[in-house]
Parts: C-alpha cells; structure tokens; sequence
C-alpha cells in the first residue's frame, strides 16, 4: 500500500514538473514573440509619402493636413489611420517634429496624420474662442469621418497627441465618434479646471504660455503671411483667451462643459506620463476609474515623450505604439493586454539642480504593477511634532503660527512656472515655511501614489492658501522635492461655491500632492514644509496676515509606501535606434532662460525676470501682497524675401484686494512699419483668488 501510494506521488509530481516546464517554454516563447512584433526589420518596413491635403467640413472651411501614407504593396491595400490635432502650426512653428513621429508609425502599416486646428496654422476659418472649443472637437469628429471613409482607409482611427494633442483627444473621445477605436496620449488631463495651467488646484496660475499663445494665435497662415482685411479679421482680432479664462474664477458650467465622466471614454486608451509634468495626476485617475482597457508607463522625465526624454532614460515606447494600434486598429492579438498595465519609474535620489536636465538618466529602476492603487500599497501616517519633528505618534496639543510672506517660493522657481521640470534646493522656500523632518530613515523606503496632508488651521484674514511640499533632506543639508499640492481656503468645501474664511476659526483642511515616486535612502530625511505662498507658481492672496498650524493629531501626513522590490519583474524597453531620433532633440533648460530674482529693500517689491530677452515679469511686495503684477511680452517674427514681420502681445495683469486689472495689446510690423494693433482692457473682480 505505502508503495502504490508512493507511485502515484512520483506520477503527479513528473507531471506537475512537466507543465511547469512547458508553462515556462510557453513564457520564453511569449516573449519572443512580443519582441518579434514589437520591431519589424526593416525590409519589412514600408516606405513612406507625405501628401499635402484639406478636409472639407460641413461649413465648407476646409483643414489643412498632412498624410504620412504607406506605399501600398498590394493593389487596394488599405491601412488603419489615427491623427494629432494641435494649432502650433505644423508647418512652421514648434510641432513639426511630433507630426514628424507619424513616419515612425507608416512605416509599419498607419496613415498618420497631423491636422492644424481651425483658425490655426494654414488650416482656414477663425481662431476658436477658447482651447478644447465646441468648434475645435466637432471639427475633430469629421476629422475622423473623413479618415475612415478614405478608400485606403480600413475604417479604424486612433488619436496620438502630447500635452494640446492628449487634451484634444481626450475630449473628443467623450463625444464617442464610432469609428474612433484607440488612443495613445501623453501629458494630458481631462481636468480643465484645477489641473490645467489656468487655476492650479483651483489658484490663480499664470506664466507665458498664455500671452503667447494668444500672440501666437494671431498670426497669418503660412508660406504666405497674408495681411488681407480678412486674415487678420479671422485671426488678429481674434480676443485674448487669457482674458476669457481671468473672467472664469471658479469651477463650473464654463469649465464642466469641457470636463465629463471618464464613463464617456468608450475606447482603449495607451496613457504616458512624467514625474517631472504638470498632469501626471491624469494616470492614476485613469487607471482606477476608467472602464476601458488601459495601459501606462510613467517615467521621470519633463514634458517629452520617453524615445525623446530629457532628463532619461529614454527609450523607444513607439514599438509599443505600435502593437496598441494594432491590438485595437487592426484587431490582431499582441499580447499587450496580458502585460502589466503600469510601467513606472521608481526613482532615487538626486541633487536639487535645474541644470541635471542633461543628466542621461535620473537614478532609479522601473517596476511593474498589474493594478492601480497597487495591491501591496499601506499608508504611512506621520505627525508633524511641537520640536518641527516628523513621528509616527500623536504629539501634544501643540499651535505653530506662521507669517504671511507672499515672494516664498521665488527664490525655487527654478526655471519652471508649473508643478514640473526640475526644481532647485528648497531651503530658501522652508525658510518661509513650516517644517517638520523624520529622522534619518534606517532603511530604504519607497513612495509610490499620491501623497497628501490633513491640515488643522487658522488665518487671521478672510482668504488664505495653503501649499504642502514633501522633500528629501540628504546628509549634506540639500532639499530635493518630491511631491507638491496646495488648496485655497476659500474652496475648502467647494470650487464651484467658495466662502471666506472666518478669521481665527479652525478649519480642517484635505491638501492633495501631485503623483510621485521615491525611495528615500539610508541616512536620508524625509520634510513636510507647509507655507501659504509659492510665488509665482500660485497668485498670491492679497491680505497681510498670520497663519495658524493646529497639531495634536489631526494634522498629519500620509504617505503611499510599497516594497522595495515588487512582485512582478520589472519591464524591458529597447533603445531607440539611431535612425528614428526626432531630428531636433529636446532641449533641457539652461541658466540662461531661466529665472533672474531681485530682492529689493524698503517695501520694494520683489521681481522674477526672464534670462535672454526678460519677456516676463511678476513683482509682489511683501507688505503689500494686493500690489502683484505680473508682465510679459512675447514675440514671434518671420522674415521673408524683402519682407520681415512681427506680432507682438504686450500683456499686464495687476490687482488690488477687490480687483484684477487685465490690459493686452496686440501688434502687427511689417518691415518695421506698424501694420495693425488692437486693445482689450477689463476690470474683473477677485472673487475669492
């Protein structure tokens, strides 16, 4: 008996042997074949035309587009499409080299395409009235009839698009156009409101972007540059959206309408984000909440695509582009689905210097995860104590005030006007700030999701912000940031309704940080600094004033904490081969354009200056924070055969504590003669910013 029983124990275990060994055949062969179909050789790659053509829309103004079409190899061969929608002007301004990518995709069996948006561009009819418009997503929607009714067309569309091109995407799939099938954006939000760069966490934000878009916006069509009563009617009078948006204070209908439910998007969407981006919150929300598939990489970055990163490392995700088109285009089964749905880049730490945007990579390792928030995720809570201490106990009842200084933050601008890009050594920002420090962690310790903190406070004036900072404090004193938020205290319970605050009533206070990863190292310190400034990042308040910081308990700092090593193996990417680089790498940002700050004696204010030509401008006085200013002036000049012109925007923002005082001026010279100007001056009430 002991000997049959023995036998049949020897049967079982060869054959559990044997399947574990063609499971693991069948793992190899897997693999192989993803990475066979993720880069075709190249005399399987198609060659490639670009054709220039226009897309009539039911209006009768026609859209001007540039086709990246495969060579047939076949008699009626046909091909999936997909297309970037932007209005940087693809034939002479900064997005040649995205619609540029589309070569990349054609040569392994897409029509790409690159569309100037309505009124932009050589695409014809007027400037649309706002970002996202109404106009520019209907617009988008024939876009995509148009590319599936082609006769080389299959009848299947994607959307590709970075930052303007992952927006516009993200908008018009909630519109559900039937023969739109997949997405790959980057650097995109659907939240028009506080993530965008208009009202950051729902605080007035501004920088140059918007003057120079809106000078951007008036220009002529190229090869041309027409001056006809027509073209600049349609254009250079088109009004300044940086007023329309000064004008949209609050969360609401103006906003809602360009923001619905992720339940909109019915299609698979391939999501890229950055450590170092203004919308990395994007990929999170995403990936816990949407219903169709979804695939993520997050790498730490600036506002760049991974095969073109900056700082790295980078490599080339369009292999997995192309196995997402054809999972969803064409409707062969890749595998991609079967991989983890998060690629993410852990990362160490790192000096706090702008210029390490050369570095070639940001320390760190990339780690998988099959759900979102990860299954092994717990949350560290950690209290801010009366000695400035982080601990993980309750401290005493404990109040910490803090004076109001509006110019914190000037000093770590860096050369950065958003929650992005590299940051400088924090210390001269903690100087105006409270803060609280662990000790030296024992072990390494890794963050990975959204921190955030919970806040007791007071002001002694009707409107106050708050802005939370979690950083690295490293052996030698250096402060890296890691992760940033802010909340005004006006919106508390509401964006849409904000109510001022009582004057010295406790409020509790929910400050959500960006995105982020870390792992803080042996020896190393982790730092909550709370200030109620970050100029110029947030406009500040416009009240002298003292803040109060209630401890006890209910202040306290949570924070996303994972295992070092996760339990999945981390993902393989292949280098980007010499012959697909953009041809015009991105840039990393220099000394030279960046930040000047003058701090001044006697009530002066205190100025931030752009490097190089200083279009740019903001002042505040501490003793006056009603007093900011903020000033740019952008130019864009071409320069023809016996004929040069420049448009300019001339645009200045002051306030007082009731009012905003918005003045842009618009100008047209040719050869140095003034062709046209056009003015627009308003008054707009605070309202709670």
């Amino acid at each position: 008996m002991e000997k049959g029983i023995r036998h049949r124990w020897e049967s079982l275990s060869l054959l559990l042997l044997l399947l574990l060994l063609c499971l693991f055949a069948l793992l190899i062969i897997s693999a192989a074949a993803c990475a066979a179909w993720a880069e075709a050789p190249a005399s399987d790659l198609y060659k490639v035309k670009i054709e220039h053509v226009w897309i009539p829309m039911k209006d009768g103004v026609r859209l001007a587009v540039d086709l990246y079409m495969p060579e047939e190899r076949k008699p009626d061969e046909k091909f999936p499409a997909f297309f970037q929608y932007y209005p940087y002007r693809k034939d002479d301004g900064d997005i040649r080299d995205e619609c540029a990518m589309n070569v990349y995709f054609a040569q392994r069996g897409y029509v790409g395409s690159c569309v100037d948006v309505r009124g932009t561009g050589q695409s014809e009819g007027h400037v649309p009235d706002r970002e996202y418009s109404d106009q520019e997503t209907s617009d988008g929607e024939e876009v995509i009839a148009w590319l599936a009714r082609q006769p080389w067309s299959t009848g299947t569309v994607g959307m590709l698009g970075k930052s303007w091109g992952g927006f516009s995407a993200i908008q018009i799939a909630m519109r559900q156009p039937p023969a739109l099938k997949a997405l790959i954006i980057a650097d995109a939000t659907e939240n028009l409101y506080s993530e965008d760069i208009h009202y950051i966490h729902g605080m007035t934000h501004m920088d140059g972007y918007m003057v120079g878009i809106d000078t951007h916006n008036a220009m002529s069509p190229s090869p041309d540059y027409p001056i006809d009563e027509k073209t600049l009617q349609a254009r250079f009078d088109s009004p300044p959206w940086s007023l329309l948006y000064l004008r949209h204070r609050r969360d609401g209908v103006f906003w809602r309408d360009q923001k619905r439910n992720l339940d909109a998007i019915p299609v698979p969407v391939f999501i890229i984000g950055s450590f170092m981006d203004g919308y990395r919150d994007t990929v999170p929300r995403f990936l816990e909440h949407l219903k169709t598939p979804v695939k993520a990489i997050v790498g730490p970055w600036e506002h760049h695509y991974p095969h073109d990163a900056n700082p790295g490392p980078e490599f080339e995700w369009r292999e997995l582009g192309v196995r997402w088109w054809d999972q969803w285009l064409k409707g062969k089964e890749t595998g991609i689905m079967e991989e983890p749905r998060l690629a993410v880049y852990m990362r160490h730490w790192y000096p706090p210097d702008p210029s390490l945007t050369t570095l070639k990579d940001i320390p760190g390792e990339w780690r998988s995860e099959r759900t979102w928030p990860p299954q092994d995720q717990k949350v560290v809570t950690l209290y801010p104590q009366p000695s400035h201490s982080l601990g993980a106990e309750p401290p005493t009842r404990t109040v910490h005030d803090l004076k109001y200084v509006p110019s914190a933050g000037s000093d770590v601008a860096g050369y950065s006007l958003w929650e992005g890009d590299m940051t400088p050594d924090q210390r001269p920002a903690d100087a105006f700030s409270l803060v609280y420090d662990t000790s030296p962690v024992h072990q390494e310790t890794a963050v990975l999701g959204l921190p955030q903190a919970l806040l007791q406070v007071s002001a002694t004036a009707p409107l106050a912000d708050w802005y939370v900072r979690l950083s690295d404090i490293a052996p030698d004193g250096r402060v890296t940031l890691v992760a940033q938020g802010g909340i005004s205290g006006a919106m508390r319970d509401s964006m849409t309704d904000p109510q001022d605050l009582e004057p010295g009533k406790i409020y509790a206070l929910r400050v959500p940080m960006r995105f982020t990863s870390w792992v803080f190292e042996p020896g190393h310190r982790m730092r909550m600094a709370v200030s109620n400034a970050t100029w110029p990042l947030i406009w500040p308040t416009p009240y002298s004033m003292t803040t109060s910081l209630y401890l006890g308990g209910e202040s306290r700092l949570l924070l996303p904490t994972v295992p070092l090593k996760g339990p999945l193996l981390p993902p393989h990417f292949n280098p980007v081969a010499d012959s697909d680089r953009p041809p015009h790498p991105a840039q990393a940002q220099t000394a030279d354009i960046g930040w000047t700050v003058y701090r001044t004696e006697f009530g002066e204010p205190a100025r931030l200056v752009t490097g190089r030509k200083r279009q740019t401008v903001f002042e505040v006085e501490d003793e006056h924070p009603e007093l900011a200013s903020y000033s740019a002036n952008p130019t864009f000049e071409v320069h023809l055969p016996g004929r040069d012109l420049v448009w300019s925007g001339h645009l200045n923002i002051r306030c007082d504590q009731a009012n905003f005082y918005y003045s842009y001026v618009r100008e047209l010279m040719e050869n140095g003669k003034l062709i046209r100007e056009k003015k627009w001056e308003e008054t707009i009430p605070r309202d709670h910013q």
